[in-house]
């Protein structure tokens, strides 16, 4: 028989991958309990945000017997201690950590009790369970006891006592109805909810685990479910305004009634509200759907059946938990739309000022252009005046050095040269101006 791997890597096998025995293993992290009857759960969850397991630590060391536990226990967020008469269970999550008590339900208290007070049989130390580090956001008192179930009716009367003459909820669980649940729901001056279970003689202790640990979870689930429903509630003002604006925008974008640019302005702060609401409530809202989903998970684990007359925990949850999820869902449906609106209406806006944009710059251009030509043009006539103007002091030039040839006893007409000089300077000079006309051109 193989024997349980704990080393890293086995001598028959390739190393392990990093994760191999984390992952693994992650399926024996939180086991199922084993719960004899009759018993008491005591069950404590508290919001764990800037609660650390030092801290948490530090709190379990205050039970018996409990001095030496260490922090690197707590590493893999659950830990299961025996006590002399009763144990505790300690779970962390994301956002919160439970504490479940596990102790034998007093001899004196039976089915047919009016309203008992349980809190007086818990076997902590005074004090220990106010000390919880963290905010409590539920809080559960599990009676579970065997009972007789072939007329669950009558039995269904009985328990109601333990409720003190309120509405309560009962579900019948599993296919052959082994166990009865009943609950109220209500929060008690103590703090704490009540449920009652009974069970069959012939139930298991690791049924009767089961049975507690889908129940305590559900009513879990639910609260954390119920967290995005406030966020929800303030954010749909928020983005009843946005969406006004976001159609008086659209309004001005048909009409050019403002400027392009402010409307892109608007739009982008606009754009921003409903970014910054995303990034708040995102998580928050799909924490929620997570949360539902397993509260609908664990209600069809207990395979209800109704007691008529009695509504189930089943469909208490659809009537009363439903509505506010779709509240949520609705919320965050209507800003992911609304986010998807601004952002198609900023790329129509953004495209028609680029257009616009295009076209001023394309107006520019063109006269740029036209002054460009205007320049040449009137580069080339200041070119040609220019030619008439150094040809005309050159033949001034000559002529002067002709008269002054003639005076000197040179046998030479200073008129009849000058003008026959006339065309070959006119053409020299041109010559020279194209030159220099063609080397400026050709700079890089």
């Amino acid at each position: 028989m193989d024997s349980e791997i704990n080393t890293p890597s086995s001598n028959l096998l390739p190393d392990n991958d990093a994760q191999r025995i984390l992952l693994h293993n992650e399926v024996h992290a939180r086991p199922s309990q084993r719960i004899q009857l009759p018993a008491l759960v005591i069950y404590v969850v508290v919001i764990n945000a800037g609660i650390t397991r030092e801290q948490e630590c530090e709190h379990l060391r205050r039970l018996p017997g409990q001095q030496a536990l260490m922090p690197e226990q707590l590493q893999n967020n659950f830990l299961q201690l025996y006590l002399q008469d009763y144990v505790l269970r300690w779970e962390r999550h994301t956002e919160f950590t439970r504490y479940a008590l596990l102790q034998h339900l007093p001899e004196n208290v039976q089915l047919g009790a009016i309203d008992p007070e349980l809190l007086a049989y818990i076997a902590l130390p005074q004090g220990w369970l106010a000390g919880i580090p963290g905010k409590t956001f539920a809080a559960i008192k599990l009676a579970m006891m065997e009972g007789e179930l072939s007329q669950a009716d009558k039995t269904l009367e009985q328990a109601r006592n333990w409720f003190g003459g309120n509405r309560v909820v009962a579900s019948l669980m599993g296919r052959e109805g082994y166990s009865l649940a009943v609950t109220d729901f209500r929060l008690r001056p103590s703090g704490f909810e009540r449920m009652l279970v009974i069970m069959s003689a012939d139930a298991s202790e690791t049924r009767a685990g089961r049975v507690a640990q889908r129940l305590l979870e559900i009513e879990t689930y639910r609260l954390m479910a119920l967290k995005g429903l406030p966020f929800a509630k303030r954010l749909i003002p928020e983005l009843t305004t946005a969406e006004q604006q976001l159609s008086d925008i659209t309004a001005q974008l048909e009409n050019k009634a403002s400027s392009d640019q402010e409307l892109l302005d608007t739009l982008i702060f606009l754009a921003a509200r409903i970014e910054r609401a995303t990034v708040e409530h995102g998580y928050r809202f799909a924490a929620t759907q997570a949360y539902n989903k397993l509260v609908i998970q664990r209600i069809s684990e207990l395979r209800e059946k109704a007691i008529p007359g009695t509504p189930t925990i089943g469909e208490f949850m659809q009537r009363r938990l439903s509505p506010a999820i779709a509240t949520v869902d609705a919320t965050a449906q209507r800003m992911s739309y609304l986010s998807a609106r601004v952002s198609r209406a900023s790329a129509l806006l953004r495209t028609r000022v680029d257009i616009q944009t295009e076209t001023q710059n394309q107006q520019l251009l063109e006269k740029l252009t036209r002054g460009q030509e205007l320049q040449l043009r009137l580069q080339s006539t200041v070119e040609g005046l220019s030619i008439a103007a150094i040809s005309y002091y050159v033949i001034s030039l000559l002529l002067y050095m002709a008269k002054a040839g003639k005076a000197a006893g040179l046998p030479i007409q200073p008129e009849l040269l000058t003008g026959l000089m006339i065309p070959v300077v006119v053409w020299l000079v041109w010559r020279a101006t194209r030159r220099i006309h063609d080397k400026f051109f050709k700079l890089p």
